[in-house]
């Protein structure tokens, strides 16, 4: 054997490419608005998002060499659509890692059922488990801190206690948004008061990658201080939110339409992802607001 050249004992203790690495190399996620990204638009582009799922990978496509990508969820859709149009794709894209956000669409209805969407849901965590990828789940937000949604916020309990136990009989990892009390804060979310800003999605993936036990440099980012309104400018900004969003809201629920209607999705396909942060976040930098 040639002189310092190791022995196959020797070759056999090195570490070996990856290897302290995370295990995943092929990332589907599936689901509705909130897995697509709505809330954290792309500047310059006329209607992408970044979000959660992209920052995810983002941070898994930086640490392994062969990482990939795709992201089928589309706003507005409901469990059953989701089951109905992502899944077989979804699994058709031989996923290692699926990351599954279904059902709240569901239960912020009027009369939504949290136990009917179980049903469903697990019915999806078993088809989604069958190949043997890491199958990630999420709990529903706490909406006690906000009155748009305080009402139904036994409904999302009720749903969240569903999905612990369907994690628990698919061994799936639960992303508990409902712990996560950084976010129950009205300045992590989008002018619509549903869909979280690009602060609330850096929150999100920040969780996710914890609860995936992946290391990373993601830094909290700060909100700028709540300003001082007065109560006629508050009732303004209710006004206006209920116009701009509210009522449309509630004229799709009345017409039985979606604002997911003839939208596809954005990553169809998985793709090597790009690992360096958009320049709106490097200008930030870690601890400021976005």
């Amino acid at each position: 054997m040639p002189e310092n050249e190791p022995t196959p004992d020797e070759q056999r203790s090195q570490p070996t490419a990856n290897e302290s690495a995370h295990p995943w190399r092929r990332m589907v996620s599936i689901g509705d608005s909130f897995t697509e990204g709505i809330g954290d638009p792309i500047p310059g582009t006329p209607d992408e998002h970044r979000g959660w799922a992209d920052r995810v990978a983002e941070v898994l496509g930086s640490q392994v060499d062969d990482f990939a990508y795709a992201n089928l969820a589309v706003r507005g859709k409901l469990i059953g659509q989701i089951v109905a149009g992502q899944i077989e794709p979804a699994l058709a894209l031989n996923p290692d890692l699926i990351t599954f956000s279904a059902g709240g669409n569901d239960v912020i209805r009027p009369g939504g059922d949290p136990d009917l969407v179980a049903t469903q849901f697990e019915d999806a965590v078993a088809r989604l488990s069958s190949q043997g990828a890491t199958v990630v789940v999420f709990t529903g937000t706490d909406t006690d801190f906000t009155p748009v949604f305080r009402g139904i916020r036994g409904r999302v309990a009720i749903y969240n206690e569903n999905i612990r136990a369907i994690a628990d009989r698919y061994d799936c990892i639960v992303a508990d948004q409902w712990a996560l009390k950084e976010v129950q804060d009205m300045r992590f979310y989008d002018d619509d008061r549903l869909h979280y800003n690009a602060l609330g999605h850096h929150e999100i993936a920040r969780m996710v990658l914890r609860a995936l036990n992946v290391p990373n440099d993601l830094q909290p980012m700060q909100p700028d201080p709540l300003p001082n309104v007065t109560w006629r400018e508050a009732r303004t900004n209710d006004l206006v939110w209920a116009r701009t969003h509210l009522v449309p809201w509630v004229l799709r629920r009345v017409r039985q339409q979606s604002s997911g209607d003839h939208v596809t999705a954005k990553r169809p396909e998985p793709l090597p992802v790009i690992t360096e942060a958009p320049a709106r976040d490097r200008a930030a930098g870690p601890g400021q607001p976005v």
